[in-house]
């Protein structure tokens, strides 16, 4: 295999918990690029904010709890920091998406200001044109 170009990719809620606790579920391309040592690894706040109200409303249980599961993950694996920012803000509300669910609107809008490629399996984001992503299949 000849060399390859590293790639800054933010994983978004559902990809993050599967790579984690699901690896099954992710594409073959997908478990590569987050496995490639030469790839960055990022995550927004809203990821952590995501899984921690997953946890609250019953549809995540994580053990021993949701933010020490969460602590440990960021410990353990190099995840690099996509802060929120004023630009992100900015950038959240004039993306070409279909849909207003704000934490993903902030996650575009993060991959976007960061020039992240988001990794999802929300075919809406993938079908942004603004930004890079990395689909699920």
């Amino acid at each position: 295999m000849g060399s390859h170009e590293a790639v800054k990719l933010l994983l978004d809620t559902n990809i993050f918990l599967w790579s984690l606790l699901e690896p099954s579920r992710l594409s073959e391309r997908v478990a590569a690029a987050i496995e490639d040592p030469l790839n960055e690894l990022w995550l927004s706040p809203i990821v952590i904010w995501e899984v921690l109200m997953l946890a609250e409303r019953g549809r995540l249980a994580l053990e021993p709890d949701a933010q020490t599961w969460l602590r440990r993950a960021l410990q353990a694996v190099p995840f690099r920091e996509a802060a929120m920012n004023y630009e992100v803000a900015f950038q959240s509300r004039s993306l070409d998406l279909e849909h207003r669910d704000p934490a993903d609107r902030f996650l575009a809008a993060t991959a976007l200001v960061y020039d992240l490629t988001l990794v999802t399996a929300d075919e809406r984001l993938l079908r942004s044109r603004r930004i890079t992503s990395l689909g699920n299949a």
